[in-house]
């Protein structure tokens, strides 16, 4: 294979990243115009106006702009490869020696720009995003909103139970930190008997550990209770913040690195993680899913696409798009049943996508 890229190389990737990013827009715009739609049901609750309405759904575009990358993809590259086939310029550069798998190297390397953007957007501005545009809504709606995300929070730290009843993130001289209030310390003994309950007005999460403020302690004996009181307390816990944050954050909304924090924490109590295995797995698999899906229609652009028109492109875009998202909707939820790796379950779906590309390429050059 000569070296990539030649001139016609640059000229399907220019193509197909101009239709790509014009159905992008497209799809981006509506998703974004029924959001602030949706958004005017809660205008008037607290200090909730619609300027903040808006500025919350500006603030989940790049959520947004992730979840709707891949169909956007599909319908672009096939948009762009019918535009191709249509003016007999595929053909010309087919009469000047350019191969299928040529043009599949070119639609993967176009693609690939667009997708690891996204992949870094998904890192980054995505979970941040969310975060503000939450913490925005839920400061505007109600004073005790962000405390009420914590209300009955429990977690699990070997044979030590936490329960807080409220809860808040600190930012005070440029540090951050989550407070808990209003808490409660169950821990056990290997056989399952309650050894002490301690309450704390608060317990804080600093870079040196958890303290606990004004904490009252009970110590149950065989034949005595005992009670202590202290001022602060450190708390030697595995435990932190993430995980906690974790807990009662939709594990879409978060980076990786917290994800697997979570997964750990999680299988360290033994704890179900599917919800975070399955965020996770999702976001490792997501440029295979992308270029996948892609690819598989190119074979297209040398058949039905050449005769058809800006319709039957987009219908057959979308067809590919939503057959894929319940493809691979099946085999996660199936991992979740059944308990397989969801490894298997993304990576099932993009096997089966480049398995028919590959049946279609043969069947059209046989």
């Amino acid at each position: 294979m000569k070296p990539f890229p030649k001139l016609h190389d640059l000229y399907i990737a220019r193509v197909l990243l101009l239709t790509v990013l014009a159905s992008w827009g497209v799809l981006l715009g509506l998703d974004v115009v029924l959001a602030v739609v949706s958004e005017i049901s809660d205008v008037g609750k607290g200090d909730y106006t619609f300027a903040k309405a808006v500025v919350d759904v500006l603030l989940t575009v790049p959520r947004r702009a992730y979840t709707l990358f891949p169909t956007a993809a599909v319908i672009g590259t096939l948009m762009g490869l019918g535009q191709l086939a249509a003016s007999s310029e595929l053909t010309a550069l087919r009469a000047l020696g350019l191969s299928r798998r040529r043009l599949g190297l070119a639609v993967a390397i176009a693609l690939s720009v667009l997708t690891a953007l996204m992949v870094v957007n998904g890192e980054t501005l995505s979970p941040w995003g969310m975060a503000r545009a939450d913490a925005l809504k839920a400061s505007a709606k109600s004073r005790d909103m962000i405390v009420a995300q914590y209300s009955g929070l429990w977690a699990r730290e070997g044979n030590t139970f936490l329960n807080a009843q409220a809860g808040q993130q600190r930012d005070q001289g440029g540090q951050h930190w989550l407070e808990l209030s209003d808490v409660r310390l169950y821990e056990f003994d290997d056989l399952g008997r309650l050894e002490s309950i301690a309450q704390a007005r608060t317990a804080e999460h600093r870079p040196g550990g958890w303290r606990l403020h004004n904490v009252k302690r009970t110590y149950f004996d065989a034949r005595s209770v005992t009670q202590t009181e202290v001022m602060e307390e450190h708390w030697n816990s595995r435990l932190d913040d993430t995980a906690l944050a974790a807990s009662v954050t939709q594990p879409y909304a978060l980076p990786s690195s917290d994800l697997r924090s979570g997964i750990e924490y999680r299988h360290r109590n033994d704890l179900d993680a599917s919800r975070f295995e399955e965020s996770y797995w999702g976001r490792w698999f997501y440029p295979l899913n992308v270029l996948a899906l892609c690819l598989a229609a190119v074979p297209f652009a040398f058949g039905s696409l050449r005769s058809g028109g800006l319709g039957k492109r987009l219908f057959i875009g979308i067809v590919f798009a939503l057959g894929f998202w319940l493809l691979q909707t099946q085999f996660v939820q199936l991992a979740g049943v059944y308990k397989f790796d969801y490894r298997i379950a993304y990576l099932v779906p993009p096997a089966v996508m480049m398995a028919v590309s590959f049946a279609l390429f043969r069947r059209r050059s046989g």
